[in-house]
């Protein structure tokens, strides 16, 4: 089979090597333009458009599908079919009858669940402990096309966006490569899709990506892991805007210092290498932190460098700081206190 792929990033670069490893013909690919990455804000081309490069394969570059000139290159290569992963803009109407099979859709959840941009992100931060993939036929209806294959997939508890994408990335080119092959040899039986159950999983915003801490510590670990490692969850430490990575939430706490901790939403306690923050109920433990003009460190480490106010702990602090030349001072049941006090806004 003749095919354009239509692709952009990283997971979109996993399916089309996938169809080169395959009989079908990619004959061209369709990719978003060149974008700037990186502190010196270079032009690079995407994932799918070096891939493409690296195999001799010509790329269409556009953002849009509405120019003439960009559907007269298309159709100059006379594809069958025109599989999509994750290009980034609309096909218009007039555009998907150009291919005699159509625009086929690899989407990274068990539709009509989670249609729309964020998927995966929506999926984690939402606690479903089941998601998958499927190939559908592109309509005119957001993600709402006839449906070739589907393919279930777990969703674990220390899942990240990151984790499970990769893994749904993977299973998802082989399920649309089986998808085309049964197009092109006349098995495929497309089912029309149902709108029970149907979920809109609308793109990631910087407001989303903050941590309210007022709420309970497991939607406080499903919203960071839904945004690990991009675009990343942040809150605010008086005016720095600190990145955190995954946290544990401490729902059984067993360690005499977990169990002794109360803490108000947004606070920080921290005791050597550890550190934990307040939600609605309860603690969690920081995994990592990326301070302003930092790389990302590991909890304890960001704690040691951040001078931050010992707060309720003050006193005993300043008790053992005094004691340290005479350990005949020193009160020891200080030792497992945790420093508390400073919050995260």
């Amino acid at each position: 089979m003749r095919v354009v792929f239509a692709g952009t990033p990283t997971p979109a670069a996993t399916a089309l090597q996938a169809l080169l490893d395959s009989h079908h013909d990619v004959v061209a690919v369709l990719t978003r333009p060149d974008a700037p990455r990186g502190r010196g804000r270079r032009l690079y081309p995407s994932p799918v458009a070096e891939l493409a490069e690296a195999h001799d394969i010509p790329a269409i570059k556009t953002s849009t599908l509405k120019d003439e000139s960009v559907i007269d290159s298309l159709a100059e290569y006379k594809p069958d079919c025109i599989p999509v992963v994750a290009y980034g803009a609309l096909v218009p109407p007039n555009v998907l009858t150009l291919p005699r099979w159509g625009w086929v859709n690899l989407h990274f959840s068990l539709l009509p669940r989670w249609r729309g941009a964020a998927p995966v992100q929506r999926a984690i931060e939402a606690g479903d402990k089941e998601t998958g993939v499927t190939v559908f036929r592109i309509e005119e209806g957001l993600d709402t096309g006839d449906i070739f294959a589907s393919a279930p997939a777990d969703i674990r508890d220390d899942d990240t966006a990151g984790s499970l994408m990769e893994r749904l990335t993977d299973q998802g080119a082989q399920v649309l490569v089986d998808t085309l092959d049964a197009i092109e040899n006349g098995s495929a039986t497309p089912t029309p899709q149902s709108d029970d159950g149907a979920t809109y999983a609308k793109k990631i915003s910087t407001e989303d990506t903050r941590i309210d801490w007022n709420k309970p510590a497991s939607a406080v670990d499903q919203a960071i892991r839904a945004v690990t490692p991009d675009p990343g969850a942040w809150t605010l430490l008086e005016d720095d805007r600190i990145r955190i990575g995954a946290v544990r939430p401490i729902t059984d706490p067993r360690d005499p210092i977990e169990k002794s901790l109360s803490l108000a939403p947004g606070e920080i306690a921290w005791k050597k290498n550890r550190a934990w923050v307040g939600t609605a109920d309860y603690p969690v433990q920081l995994g990592s932190v990326q301070a302003p003009g930092k790389k990302m460190m590991e909890a304890g480490a960001w704690v040691r460098g951040a001078h931050l106010a010992n707060g309720l702990d003050n006193d005993k602090s300043a008790h053992n700081k005094s004691a340290q030349n005479n350990p005949a001072e020193r009160d020891e049941s200080y030792n497992d206190t945790p420093h508390e006090g400073t919050r995260f806004q």
